[in-house]
């Protein structure tokens, strides 16, 4: 029988990807849920965080644990009660976790929790970031320095703890770059503010297996880059019309023009993010399968 491996946010579009790869390979996937539902091939456990809740067994034999779940930052106007949501969705469950885990006296072997690249701030201009560099100090920073201090609670209890910063994710199935494409595809492309800031991608497949990465190997340990590469915005939406073969003919969508649309969640498509994978290049052998923008959006699209 396979390693246990429980995943919190595992419906997600990570959390898909993620099952599929580690079923491949053998592993036994559950799944912590809000509700009890019918996955094939993976165990599903109900939780409410609320409550304090985590149905009996659900941590039982863990032996790799992973951290996906949070409400999306780019699904609703950030009111303030919309930012509570977004940080507690990502901080009180894994609260729960470590709180259930020393407990029972349960300890698994590895666990990698997702972050964010906005770790270091919303906006950063052209400032190069390697894992050591300072936290900013806006709402997202925030937000993902909370996040990863609540994953340090299950460090805390002697479990191995990887942190994965990531950037704008790749991948035909949703996120960023289903958004940046859907107008790409009836001609309508065109680079979003300036476009001239900088965004760190990777490819939905590389994260996946970074994860896995975190998992297995026991020198992974701590906050990790986890991009690829970085491309700006303009260079970007041209690489996607170019790999759907459209036409990039349209100006620039004016910064106000979003700002007044999305409001203080503009930030996360004008902000400038430029990410060193320092950690992943240096101190692992991990490789990516998709380390050119090109071969990675032609292999989405």
């Amino acid at each position: 029988m396979g390693k246990k491996v429980l995943i919190t946010g595992g419906t997600g579009l990570i959390g898909k990807r993620l099952t599929e790869i580690l079923l491949k390979k053998g592993y036994n996937i559950a799944y912590l849920s809000r509700k009890k539902k019918s996955i094939p091939s993976v165990q599903v456990f109900e939780w409410d965080v609320s409550k304090g809740y985590i149905e009996e067994g659900a941590l039982d034999n863990v032996h790799f644990l992973i951290h996906l779940a949070g409400a999306g930052v780019a699904d609703k106007r950030w009111t303030e009660e919309r930012k509570k949501v977004i940080i507690s969705s990502r901080t009180d469950s894994i609260q729960l976790i470590s709180e259930k885990l020393k407990e029972k006296g349960i300890f698994p072997a590895a666990f990698v929790s997702a972050s964010g690249s906005s770790y270091y701030g919303e906006d950063t201009g052209d400032v190069r970031h390697t894992e050591a560099s300072p936290p900013g100090n806006d709402f997202l920073s925030k937000v993902t320095v909370l996040w990863e201090k609540a994953a340090d609670s299950v460090g805390a209890l002697g479990v191995r703890t990887v942190k994965l910063r990531t950037g704008i994710v790749l991948s035909k199935d949703g996120g960023a770059l289903e958004r940046m494409a859907q107008p790409a595809r009836f001609g309508f492309g065109a680079p979003l503010g300036s476009g001239k800031q900088w965004m760190s991608w990777i490819h939905l497949d590389d994260l996946c297996n970074m994860y896995i990465a975190g998992l297995e190997n026991d020198n992974w340990h701590g906050a990790y880059n986890a991009t690829t590469g970085v491309a700006t915005n303009e260079e970007l939406t041209k690489a996607i019309c170019r790999a759907l073969d459209k036409p990039q003919w349209l100006p620039n969508v004016p910064a106000f023009a979003l700002r007044i649309a999305f409001g203080e969640m503009a930030n996360i498509v004008l902000g400038s993010s430029y990410l060193i994978n320092k950690r992943v290049s240096e101190e692992t052998d991990f490789i990516y399968k998709f380390p050119d923008l090109e071969a990675a959006l032609k292999e989405i699209f």
